[in-house]
């Protein structure tokens, strides 16, 4: 049950009420005071992000250097697939031809044999738990003819996701002059994956996989160290250096870390695993507010009735240093100084401003819980009176 950690203020419905803005004021949390926050950990890699999976930065460093991905390159190959699946263009249960060229592809591979047919259910754990380019190749021939059309639908999904920091050259990750991404870019990918197709972020948990009587692991070491890690994908290649997306669900707190550009298996799985023990332990999620929660009930001018109940569509969340909460404020602006009717059921009549420490946050569009339509000639005719009364006074004064 959500706790009543916030007390709403509503204006009253006056005569020279102004519903421009309301405030809805945090009440201290009943826990410790709060805990200073050290600086971003100082890490042996070239680059690296923590984020939540709403985007927020809880650490970075360098994370706007661009940098060879190497298989983290899969990470956009495989978001470009799952768009096809959810666009029911492909399905998982498709046989794919495997060509020579996807055969003949080199380094990280799932060993399939040419001219075989293989199920995109398949080749989809064989990108992910063995980091196959020769799947790469077969499923990006498979969705748009070739892989240049593909890598055409890489770079096109890239821009629409703002990572303005990446280039893609190719399906797979090997090296590229000018196949460049950033661990800001990769934490965008990788909380876009997770967001808009979570019927198929279960691939990334798989620890292992079997094709060709060929048993390999899945390279993230983090999937045996804790239970609470489901992802995501590893890269290396002599120019990259040793790179990891993890991702971890715990305490009510999905976190995604990048980590690029470490010397080692183990330095990526260790940096990895100090950025996501960072954040759990320096931050925590609180629920503000539940989505349909009625936060204000404002004035509606010519309506059927006097008031309209408001509030979000979405549970409105937010993750903090700890024992912050006390530094949280959410403000609601309207769209207008009066509200007429109708008002209409989920139309958006507003938003919602989250600050910490005066900071904005988080703005989130207010929108209506119930319809009030247009009132009777009586109703409209009182209001009419009323509005012109007020606005008198206000130039009275």
């Amino acid at each position: 049950m959500l706790r009543p950690l916030i007390k709403i203020f509503l204006l009253s419905a006056t005569l020279t009420s102004s519903f421009a803005q309301t405030a809805l004021i945090a009440t201290p949390a009943p826990n410790a005071p709060p805990i200073v926050l050290p600086k971003s950990p100082s890490l042996p890699v070239s680059s690296y992000i923590l984020v939540d999976d709403h985007g927020y930065e809880l650490a970075s460093k360098n994370p706007h250097k661009k940098l060879a991905p190497a298989s983290l390159t899969k990470l956009m190959t495989l978001y470009v697939i799952f768009d096809a699946l959810q666009r029911n263009q492909i399905s998982l249960d498709d046989k794919v031809l495997v060509s020579n060229k996807a055969w003949h592809t080199g380094g990280s591979r799932m060993f399939l044999k040419p001219s075989s047919n293989v199920s995109v259910d398949k080749l989809i754990q064989g990108i992910i738990v063995e980091s196959g380019n020769d799947a790469c190749v077969a499923m990006a021939e498979y969705v748009s003819g070739s892989t240049d059309n593909f890598v055409a639908l890489m770079n096109a999904q890239a821009k629409h996701l703002d990572m303005n920091d990446s280039h893609f050259d190719n399906v797979t990750g090997l090296p590229h002059s000018g196949h460049v991404s950033s661990a800001y870019d990769l934490s965008v990918l990788a909380r876009s994956i997770h967001n808009t197709f979570p019927e198929y972020y279960h691939y990334f948990s798989k620890k292992w996989f079997s094709f060709n009587h060929i048993k390999q692991p899945n390279r993230n070491r983090l999937l045996w160290r804790d239970a609470h890690i489901d992802g995501m994908k590893t890269g290396h290649t002599d120019s990259a250096g040793y790179c990891l997306v993890s991702s971890e669900n715990k305490n009510s707190m999905r976190l995604f870390s990048v980590v690029m550009g470490a010397k080692s298996d183990m330095e990526r799985a260790n940096t990895s695993q100090q950025l996501l023990n960072f954040g759990y332990h320096f931050f925590e999620r609180h629920t503000l507010f539940e989505a349909k929660q009625t936060l204000v009930t404002p004035r509606i001018w010519k309506g059927k009735i006097r008031t309209a109940a408001m509030g979000l569509n979405t549970p409105l969340s937010v993750v903090i240093p700890r024992g912050h909460y006390r530094d949280l404020q959410a403000n609601v602006a309207f769209n207008h100084d009066r509200l007429f009717a109708p008002i209409v059921k989920g139309n958006t009549y507003g938003k919602i401003t989250l600050t910490l420490n005066g900071v904005p946050r988080k703005t989130i569009p207010l929108v209506a819980l119930e319809n009030d339509p247009v009132g009777n000639l009586w109703q409209r005719t009182r209001d009419w009176v009323l509005s012109w009364m007020s606005s008198s006074d206000k130039k009275g004064n």
